[in-house]
């Protein structure tokens, strides 16, 4: 493994590991309070960007298969601050 690849895959990983807590937190919470919509979708397209450069490159490294699991733990985040934001507007209404 070439050591631009390695730094990827590092980078990668390293990013990967806070998508497991921001997704128990979003759980646990039910709440949109700390949470950045925008922030998350770029995050997102960064992450395809990174897998189309891979895919038009024909680079199938490491780092390519550890841009699917942060790719698909974003999308859960940001269906869960969907779920979360429903929630708000159902207790705010039944507060009235």
């Amino acid at each position: 493994m070439e050591l631009a690849s390695l730094f990827e895959t590092i980078m990668i990983i390293s990013f990967g590991i806070s998508w497991p807590l921001s997704i128990v937190r979003s759980v646990r919470s039910r709440s949109t309070q700390g949470k950045s919509l925008m922030f998350m979708i770029f995050i997102e397209i960064g992450y395809i960007c990174g897998l189309i450069a891979k895919f038009m490159t024909g680079t199938f490294n490491l780092a390519f298969w550890f841009y699917w699991p942060n790719l698909i733990m974003v999308a859960t985040d940001i269906c869960l601050y969907f779920r979360n934001k429903a929630i708000e507007k159902r207790e705010a209404a039944s507060q009235k």
